[in-house]
């Protein structure tokens, strides 16, 4: 017993000296290890919505290559397109302030600037913000009021120019949408379209970029129909940012969009919106709007409900 304990410092060591040791040696031979990748720091992600000009999936067509434009001229910052399947969700999702940036129709837009939101730009092309109204053309209606008794198509009951402007052209020239025809609200643009031409309404209401788009994609079908009425135009759909969205994102965002039509490939985006350019733009370009839906909220129905 007292030879272990007087070896047993001497067996210590013994044990923690190659340990010592071997951490000398790697100490000495360790190389630091290089990534050939920078370290990419996470950008800050930003929902961009459009109003159902489409279907989702034709949306998405339509106006994802702009998102991917705009995103590869951001450093820090990145844009997601995001879709809604009608009116409702999409006014939902945009009056309780989801949405960073925002394409709202001229009606959506002067509530969205109720509920915090700025306009920065707008879709050019005024000219093309116009109701249009499709017969089938071998329909017997000849004027406004043979629609008395029939069936009208419509988008929703907040497309300003798909449906509240076509109404108000009912209202002058002497329809009482109301009490004379049966409003049936069918949810899209291409919807609408679809019931004139399958019979199930007698007219159907729409605006000009969704009716040139179904002209190219369903010629066979647009064949069939004709447009019979037009109404005046009013100033086309807005951009819109949230008011804490940072003013450089907002003025870069504005930058790329609105130099589209500079370039070749923003050329080829816009073709695709039916649009030549957008614009910049302020609240004070929707005024025409405002007094616009106040005259049609006073003659022919309320647009929207607080329930709504």
């Amino acid at each position: 017993m007292r030879t272990l304990l007087i070896n047993l410092p001497l067996l210590l060591l013994l044990i923690f000296f190659p340990g010592c040791q071997d951490k000398s040696d790697h100490k000495n031979t360790y190389e630091p290890k290089y990534s050939e990748q920078p370290v990419l720091k996470k950008k800050k992600l930003y929902v961009l919505g459009v109003h159902p000009l489409h279907n989702p999936s034709r949306l998405f067509e339509v106006y994802q290559p702009m998102i991917h434009y705009i995103n590869e001229h951001l450093e820090t910052s990145e844009l997601r397109l995001e879709a809604s399947r009608d009116y409702a969700t999409f006014e939902k999702k945009l009056f309780s302030g989801y949405f960073h940036f925002a394409l709202p129709n001229p009606y959506q837009t002067i509530i969205a600037i109720q509920n915090g939101y700025k306009v920065f730009g707008k879709m050019g092309d005024d000219e093309s913000f116009r109701g249009i109204i499709l017969l089938r053309k071998d329909s017997k209606i000849n004027t406004v009021k043979d629609l008395r008794g029939e069936t009208v198509s419509y988008p929703a009951p907040t497309a300003l120019a798909a449906t509240i402007m076509p109404q108000w052209f009912f209202y002058q020239h002497g329809l009482n949408i109301n009490q004379d025809i049966t409003n049936s609200y069918v949810g899209s643009q291409e919807s609408s379209i679809m019931n004139v031409y399958l019979g199930k309404s007698a007219a159907a209401s729409t605006w000009l970029p969704p009716w040139r788009a179904f002209v190219k994609q369903k010629p066979q079908i647009a064949d069939e129909l004709q447009i019979k009425w037009q109404t005046d135009p009013l100033p086309n759909n807005a951009l819109v940012a949230r008011e804490d969205i940072p003013k450089e994102l907002v003025d870069k965002v504005g930058q790329l969009v609105f130099s589209l039509h500079t370039n070749e490939r923003g050329r080829k985006i816009l073709k695709a919106m039916e649009l030549s350019r957008y614009e910049p733009a302020d609240e004070s370009v929707y005024e025409s709007v405002k007094v616009f839906i106040q005259q049609f909220e006073d003659k022919v129905r309320i647009i929207r409900t607080d329930n709504e």
